[in-house]
Parts: structure tokens; C-alpha cells; sequence
């Protein structure tokens, strides 16, 4: 090998690509007035670009950007340019989910606040539910009445992964529909329903801003959170700079992770060899599990002394995430391959708008329900992530509560684990779905009887009033027990302030 072979920089090359997008984008977003009032992320912008000169330059040359020589053609045995762009949209979705379940937490909730946390999980799994049952029923229309080519009935469902999971969701399953299932641009497909739900994100949000702040109800925020050496570091961390750096100590926690991941994922796939493509899609969810077992290991080492200084930083921990979310964005808008989609433009444009409407309506309706002090902030939050990525949710919301004043911020970041709870059986059906036209249907009818089982779980307190009302007069009369209790063992507490001071 020599380094002067082009073969040696493809992935410099690359990455390249992607950051000096992203510098650009964020140039514009400074320097161009309307780009200033948008709220696109620059990932997304970045990728757009990318995108832009890769199709104009398939039309001219014939062949698309990333597959150009100096990003590597594939010529000599190595990956393309657009396999390049697909690899780290796969990876960053792993790292970036481990990096944010490697953070720490000492958040003690109210009652209350747990069962808004786990309202706000059942919501999330019920805008999937939601996006796959619509989305499989305007693909199966697609298939058995239009015969759309190259599509399978079971494509509908990758609107629940473009827009309520994100690029490198998406990616995942439209690559086994199309390795496994005969889904012509089954990965186009699902990274351009994901690069759909980021815009639908950003121009519905702002939309919705600017409506309710024209009605008076929702102002900007414009208040700046006031940053203290607590918000980068916890006590007794180790020093940011030693022999050996710190974030060099996180990079590694979070690899090791992630290579423990990919030793249980080649280990389940060589038992199951059928289930290989699949068992490697759910790189970050089994990922995002091995975070649980780490972090109880550490705390365990911690407290035996073991190891006398804390090793996880949040702060870093949320830039490795943030990173890598920008990098798997960016990545996968601009490795879609426009031309490959000029048969399937009318679902995907269908798509994306049964997606907007039907998930726009059931946040709404929900955040109005549940969420009543600050649903228009818990719905950018639902909006925003539901239709983009977690972070998508985050920018939103920074438009109106930029200081985090409402519950919605922990909302969006603590419903992942109920969200992950329910969501991770319904998972398995995406495979299931693909094998035939009636296995679509079925999985059609399981996710609607999910979505109606689960409203229920979500709006328990309002179907089963008495239930409830009965519990919660329970509850005080046990508390006025317990105080009056209280106040006849020790009168010096519980008496009046003549009788203390007689």
C-alpha cells in the first residue's frame, strides 16, 4: 500500500465533505437574512448542499459526487464514496445513542413527574405507530391497486423510521428492505422520507410559532441560561488534561461499548444467520442497553474505591452525541440518490403529508390533554422529534422556553427508556412485514390494535375517572393519617405556636 494511492484518503476525504458542509451551511445561516429566521438545522442545510451539487453533477458527468474517484469509486475492491456515506450513517446512529446513554443522572422525580415522563414515552411510541399504520396503508394501496414497481407493500412502514426515527433509522431498514426483500431503493428510499420529516419539522414548527404567537398565546424566549463550571463537570472528575486526555477517556468508554455491541451482534447473527441484517440494525438499541450494565459497573467501582475518580463528564458526553448526530444528518441527506426515486415520488410526497398531518393532529391533541400547563411546549418538543431527531424537538422548543423553564426539556430526554420499553417488541415486525403482501396487512392490523391498546394506557386516568379519583382520596386520607399521627407523638411539631411557646 501507498499513501499516495487515492484508496488511503477516501474517508479524509469524506469527512471533509460533510464538515466544510456544514461550515458553509452555518456561514449562510449567519450572513443570509431569511436563513437567520428558519430553524433548519445546519446537518440538514449541509447535506441539502451536498445533495444539490451530487444530482447536478450525476446529470453532467454522469456520475454522482461521493462515487468520483478522489472519494473512492470502488475500482480497486474498496467502498464508494456513497457506501462511505451510508457506513458513518450507520455508525454515528450507534455512537451518538451510546454517548447520550452514557450520561449521568441524579434526577430524583416527583410521582407526578414520573408519570409524565412515562405519558411522554407511550406518546412516542404511539406517533410510530401512528406514522407505520398510515404509511402501510398507503403502500399497500401502492402495490396491490397501482403496482407501483420495485416497491413492496411493506415500504410504508419506513415513514415511522424517516420521521419518528431519524436518518440512521431509516437507512437501517429501507437497507434490509432492499438487501433481503427486493425493494428497488429500499436505502434512498428511507433517507429521503428522513430528510422529508426534518424539513416537515422545521417549516411546521415555525409555522406553529408563528400562528400561536400571532394569537397571543406563546411568546419568544429570549432569556440566556446562565452557565457555571457545574454545567461542564460533576465533582471529583478526572482532570480534563493528564496523561491522557479526557475526552480521549470518554471516546474510549464509548467505543468499547460499541465494539461489546458489535461482538454480541456477530455472536447472535453466526447462531442465526437468517437474522444477521436484522440483528445489525438494532446496533444502537443494543448499544443504548449495554449503557445500563456499564454505568452500574462504574457506580459499583466508585463506591468500593476502586476507581476514586468519576470517569463519565455529561458535557463531553453530549458533544461526542451531538457530533455524531450531525455527522449521520448531514451524512444521509446527501447520500440519497435522487434519480432512483423518480418512480416512487408521488407515495413519498403522499407520504410525507399523511405523516405531517395525522402526527401534527395526535401530538396536538395529546400535549392539549396531558401536557396542559405547557402544551405548546411539550408539543414543539413532540413535533419536532417525531417529524426529525430528539435534537430537531430541542430546537424547537429553545424558541420559546430557551431557558427550560417547563418540564418539556426532561420530557424529551427521559422518555426514551418507557419509549424504548414499549417500542422494542413492535420493532420485529418491521422484518415480518416485509416477507409478503399479507404478512404487511397483518402487521397493518397488530399496529393499529397497538395504537388503541396503548391510548388507553396513555389516557388511563381520564377512561377510568372513578378508579383514580377513589385512589388519590386514598392517598390523602393516608396522609392526613400519617400527620395526624404525627402531631400526637410530638406535640412541639405539631401544635399551635401559643402552645410552643407556653
Amino acid at each position: 500500500m501507498s499513501f499516495s494511492e487515492l484508496s488511503v484518503w477516501t474517508f479524509i476525504m469524506v469527512f471533509g465533505a460533510l464538515l466544510v458542509s456544514m461550515l458553509i451551511a452555518s456561514t449562510l445561516k449567519h450572513f443570509v437574512p431569511a436563513r437567520q429566521k428558519t430553524l433548519i438545522p445546519v446537518s440538514v442545510l449541509g447535506g441539502i448542499l451536498l445533495l444539490v451539487i451530487s444530482t447536478v453533477v450525476y446529470f453532467t458527468a454522469g456520475e454522482y459526487l461521493f462515487n468520483l474517484p478522489v472519494f473512492g469509486n470502488g475500482a480497486d475492491g474498496s467502498m464508494t464514496g456513497m457506501q462511505v456515506l451510508e457506513v458513518i450513517t450507520y455508525h454515528c446512529l450507534g455512537i451518538g445513542f451510546i454517548a447520550s446513554g452514557m450520561r449521568n443522572s441524579k434526577k430524583k422525580f416527583t410521582k407526578q413527574r414520573a408519570g409524565e415522563i412515562f405519558d411522554s414515552g407511550v406518546t412516542t411510541v404511539n406517533g410510530y405507530l401512528i406514522q407505520a399504520f398510515a404509511g402501510l396503508i398507503v403502500t399497500l394501496i401502492a402495490v396491490w391497486l397501482l403496482h407501483t414497481d420495485g416497491m413492496i407493500s411493506a415500504a410504508g412502514i419506513l415513514l415511522a423510521f424517516g420521521f419518528g426515527q431519524g436518518t440512521g433509522q431509516a437507512l437501517n431498514y429501507g437497507r434490509i428492505y432492499e438487501n433481503e426483500y427486493g425493494f428497488s431503493g429500499g436505502a434512498n428510499f428511507g433517507l429521503t422520507v428522513a430528510a422529508l420529516g426534518f424539513l416537515v419539522a422545521c417549516i411546521g414548527g415555525v409555522i406553529y410559532i408563528a400562528v400561536m404567537r400571532r394569537k397571543g398565546l406563546i411568546k419568544i424566549d429570549t432569556s440566556v441560561r446562565r452557565t457555571t463550571l457545574a454545567d461542564y463537570e460533576d465533582d471529583n472528575e478526572l482532570p480534563a488534561v493528564s496523561s491522557l486526555d479526557k475526552m480521549t477517556v470518554q471516546f474510549a468508554v464509548v467505543l468499547a461499548i460499541y465494539a461489546i455491541s458489535f461482538g454480541i451482534m456477530y455472536g447472535l447473527s453466526a447462531l442465526i444467520p437468517s437474522l444477521a441484517d436484522t440483528l445489525f440494525g438494532f446496533n444502537f438499541l443494543i448499544g443504548v442497553i449495554l449503557t445500563v450494565p456499564a454505568k452500574a459497573i462504574l457506580n459499583k467501582l466508585y463506591d468500593k474505591k476502586v476507581i476514586k475518580k468519576r470517569i463519565i463528564n455529561n458535557y463531553m458526553m453530549d458533544r461526542i452525541s451531538g457530533m455524531a448526530f450531525d455527522l449521520m444528518i448531514v451524512a444521509g441527506v446527501a447520500a440519497i440518490q435522487l434519480p432512483l426515486l423518480a418512480t416512487y415520488w408521488g407515495v413519498l410526497l403522499i407520504l410525507a403529508a399523511l405523516g405531517t398531518v395525522l402526527t401534527f393532529w395526535y401530538v396536538n391533541m395529546v400535549s392539549k390533554k396531558l401536557f396542559t400547563p405547557y402544551r405548546h411546549e411539550q408539543f414543539l418538543a413532540f413535533f419536532g422529534m417525531l417529524t426529525g431527531t430528539a435534537s430537531t424537538g430541542m430546537i424547537l422548543l429553545r424558541e420559546i422556553d430557551g431557558s427550560y423553564r417547563t418540564p418539556a426539556s426532561e420530557n424529551l430526554v427521559y422518555q426514551s427508556l418507557p419509549a424504548i420499553v414499549f417500542g422494542f417488541p413492535l420493532m420485529f415486525l418491521a422484518p415480518y412485514a416485509a416477507t409478503s403482501d399479507l404478512a404487511a396487512l397483518i402487521t397493518c392490523i397488530v399496529v393499529g390494535v397497538c395504537f388503541v391498546v396503548l391510548n388507553i394506557v396513555l389516557f388511563r386516568r381520564n377512561i377510568f375517572k372513578k378508579h383514580f379519583a377513589v385512589q388519590a382520596q386514598g392517598e390523602a386520607g393516608e396522609t392526613e393519617a400519617t400527620a395526624d399521627l404525627a402531631d400526637d407523638g410530638n406535640p412541639e411539631i405539631g401544635g399551635s405556636s401559643d402552645e410552643k411557646n407556653d
